[in-house]
């Protein structure tokens, strides 16, 4: 019941659906552009944490080599900061993806298909982007976003990260040779690793097992997986 001087409440419509051709191309173009932009969106976290990891990596190769009697640890902290980054990349990359293959399911079977008509498009397309839509969900794992992200720029941040370690290994054991020369007391070569009461060759253990898993996940868990639809054109 509406008293007198109080204003009809606004009725709520459904939104109504294209009805002919052009409306339908209209609505397409502009769920096109979302799509886009929702993309780049994720794309720029992406290149944000990369960014962080680059400047980590920067940071800790200054501060160890900034002086003679910066600790190896140093650099090991630094793999830790950029595995953890890593993750979180991996987690938006999996954001990333799912816009990204809606993108790309509307640039093959339909926009290709206005430049160049061919028989390659999966039939129904359109039915699975709209359950996509109505039921959002991961694509690819965890783990392969890691493995992707690991293989096209981590892998070279950790390659530089070790080669900055072995060099402050190597300085600390060649100290640590001339020490024992000087004072002769014995100390072996992998002294330049110790940390605390851990032995240094616990340590080099550690780092080696560490980057085998790194390269197993980089060019050998997912070797040859690759999205046909995607080509040689993939982040």
């Amino acid at each position: 019941m509406i008293l007198e001087g109080q204003q009809t409440p606004p009725r709520i419509f459904d939104p109504p659906f294209p009805a002919t051709k052009n409306e339908y191309i209209t609505i397409f173009a502009h769920y096109h552009r979302a799509e886009i932009a929702r993309m780049a969106g994720w794309r720029d976290r992406i290149d944000r944490t990369t960014n962080w990891a680059i400047t980590v990596v920067a940071a800790m190769l200054s501060l160890s080599f900034s002086t003679p009697t910066a600790h190896q640890s140093v650099l090991l902290f630094g793999m830790l900061l950029v595995l953890l980054l890593l993750l979180i990349e991996a987690r938006r990359y999996r954001f990333f993806d799912v816009y990204r293959r809606r993108v790309r399911a509307m640039e093959r079977h339909y926009y290709a298909q206005v430049f160049n008509p061919t028989t390659d498009i999966a039939p129904h397309w359109a039915r699975a982007l709209g359950e996509d839509l109505q039921r959002p969900a991961f694509v690819i794992s965890h783990q392969q976003a890691m493995s992707r992200r690991l293989k096209r720029n981590y892998i070279w941040m950790f390659l530089l990260l070790l080669l900055a370690w072995m060099l402050k290994v190597w300085t600390g054991a060649s100290q640590a040779i001339t020490l024992s020369e000087q004072t002769g007391a014995e100390h072996a070569w992998y002294a330049g690793a110790n940390i605390g009461p851990l032995p240094g060759l616990a340590v080099i253990i550690a780092v080696a097992v560490f980057y085998a898993w790194l390269l197993y996940e980089a060019f050998i868990r997912y070797r040859g997986r690759v999205d046909a639809e995607d080509g040689m054109v993939h982040v």
